[in-house]
């Protein structure tokens, strides 16, 4: 009974943003694109936390690779082309737009694709290669703090990625796609060694960690390249200033 209590709760929590979000979309001009992608998200994060994924998740960790895919990386994508600041910003008055400004560059040491990085791929080798995942299946606190930390971390390396969102000292789309780039590589990696059952401290079934593995493998990638080609579509080179008036009427 319980565990359906905490899962109307986990859809009413949900509920709150998505209100929210389509009050201020429904206030001006706003991408019907940008409203479908962040109600996206949280309906992933709802499927991940309720319903058979999460029957699954309760006792096979295929399912629960499957919540992590979905909450840790393909939810973030969405809730991030969302772009909720921007539409905060728009709608929000000057002063209190302002207050967010300074807030957002605030987060500055975090808004950095190597950071964003560490907290994301990195939080995933600490979970499956230290004892953390075994004391998360006993302790409830620790598993849901693990959802979040994957959820706002993956939020992060989306944003700092491939966010349309304003955000500090937003490094070139070269070195982005090295720090994308590195994240697959470990990606790949970590889901060999699982597959492997290497230097991993998971207490489950072989055929459902090597079943994992290949989620993470594959749903990783699918992930990355849905984060790639957003990278790419928002990718405006600045042309070089070489069409100037002054060149053209000494030549």
């Amino acid at each position: 009974m319980s565990h359906h209590h905490h899962v109307d709760g986990t859809v009413l929590l949900l509920l709150l943003p998505a209100a929210a979000y389509l009050a201020l979309a429904g206030r001006g001009k706003w991408s019907p694109w940008r409203s479908a992608a962040f109600l996206a998200g949280l309906a992933l994060v709802a499927a991940a936390l309720a319903g058979p994924v999460a029957e699954l998740a309760a006792h096979d960790f295929r399912g629960h690779m499957l919540q992590h895919l979905l909450i840790g990386m393909l939810a973030p994508l969405g809730l991030v082309l969302g772009a909720p600041v921007t539409l905060l910003l728009r709608t929000l008055p000057a002063a209190r737009a302002r207050r967010l400004t300074a807030l957002l560059r605030s987060v500055r040491l975090v808004a950095d694709p190597v950071v964003a990085l560490l907290l994301s791929v990195g939080g995933m080798v600490v979970l499956y290669c230290t004892p953390l995942y075994r004391q998360t299946l006993t302790n409830p606190w620790l598993h849901e703090a693990v959802h979040l930390h994957f959820l706002l971390s993956g939020c992060l390396f989306a944003w700092v990625i491939a966010g349309p969102d304003p955000a500090p000292r937003r490094p070139s789309v070269p070195v982005r796609l090295v720090v994308l780039g590195v994240a697959i590589a470990v990606h790949a990696g970590l889901s060999q060694l699982m597959y492997a059952g290497l230097a991993v401290d998971l207490p489950v079934p072989a055929e459902q960690r090597r079943g994992a593995a290949e989620i993470m493998y594959y749903g990783g990638d699918l992930a990355e390249l849905l984060l790639a080609l957003a990278l790419v579509s928002s990718w405006r080179p600045r042309r070089r200033p070489a069409a100037s008036p002054v060149r053209s009427v000494s030549a």
